[in-house]
């Protein structure tokens, strides 16, 4: 089964069901709130606000009430940024503000001279029921689904303190989307393709077996010291190819296109802009309302 969520034209947003081959609404705003009402693989879709296309994409997810991450959790990407393979999942949180649609522009926060940002294909979970304490097995059986992200860094941010929430949670920097996939169409543990490709070249070529904290394992331990719930997301880590691992290190610039593919579950087309300072923004966007 496959869910998005898209913008409505009243300033809404609502989730959406693929049906034998067609999107029908739902009454949720979004895939989170779908997912927490109870029965919702039951329930009913509307068939007079069916779509082909969605017009006015979201994130997949909205307003999740948690965001983790999980940072060195991909061999080779251990291997390039010269780390050992760390006992416990290194983690991080974001806020919902970072989330923004599978083909929205990522805005630059400064001179892409100084500011670095850096491209992280990434495996996101969606959580589809309350984990706490949870072993692998019910861990597992929690998982509503997969989506793909890109965990876009503002390196120069990051590495200003050994913590890294300051890099990595910038606004609207981490598309979520198109889908979510359930469990029962697509499975990391078999090794699904990750690609991320910055104008046409691929920067990273990866794959989820290669992961060293397998996603059941992943929620398992994030629930025991805290409460997971339907809507959470969690993204599991980058593979090898990241910008700043390269010699010498390379950002992305404005203009720049990067797409975020995983096999099977689908693929992110976002355009790097950049907003000088604020009068430009409010500028460019007074322009595009003419």
């Amino acid at each position: 089964m496959r869910l998005r969520t898209v913008l409505a034209a009243d300033g809404g947003s609502r989730a959406e069901v693929c049906l034998d081959g067609q999107w029908y609404a739902t009454a949720a705003a979004d895939v989170g709130a779908l997912l927490a009402t109870p029965g919702w693989r039951s329930a009913q879709a509307h068939s007079d606000r069916q779509q082909n296309a969605p017009e006015r994409p979201a994130p997949v997810v909205t307003t999740p009430g948690k965001i983790v991450c999980c940072g060195h959790n991909y061999r080779a990407h251990i291997g390039e940024m010269a780390q050992s393979e760390p006992e416990f999942p290194t983690l991080f949180a974001k806020f919902a503000d970072t989330l923004t649609a599978w083909n929205a522009d990522i805005a630059l926060p400064g001179p892409a001279e100084t500011v670095a940002l850096d491209w992280e294909a990434e495996l996101a979970i969606v959580v589809g029921t309350v984990l706490r304490h949870a072993d692998r097995d019910t861990a597992r059986a929690g998982i509503a689904g997969y989506t793909v992200a890109n965990d876009f860094s503002v390196r120069a941010w990051q590495r200003r303190t050994s913590q890294w929430l300051q890099g990595k949670a910038f606004d609207a920097t981490t598309p979520l989307g198109p889908e979510l996939v359930t469990p029962d169409e697509v499975d990391p543990g078999n090794g699904l393709r990750i690609v991320c490709r910055v104008n046409g070249i691929d920067e990273q070529v990866g794959s989820t077996d290669d992961l060293l904290f397998d996603p059941a394992t992943l929620l398992a331990y994030i629930s025991e010291f805290t409460t997971l719930r339907a809507g959470d997301v969690v993204l599991t880590g980058t593979p090898g190819g990241v910008g700043i691992a390269a010699d010498p290190p390379r950002f992305l610039r404005d203009g720049d296109v990067v797409e975020t593919e995983i096999e099977g579950i689908g693929l992110l087309r976002n355009q790097i802009t950049h907003y000088p300072n604020k009068i430009d923004a409010v500028q460019r966007v007074g322009k595009e309302r003419q």
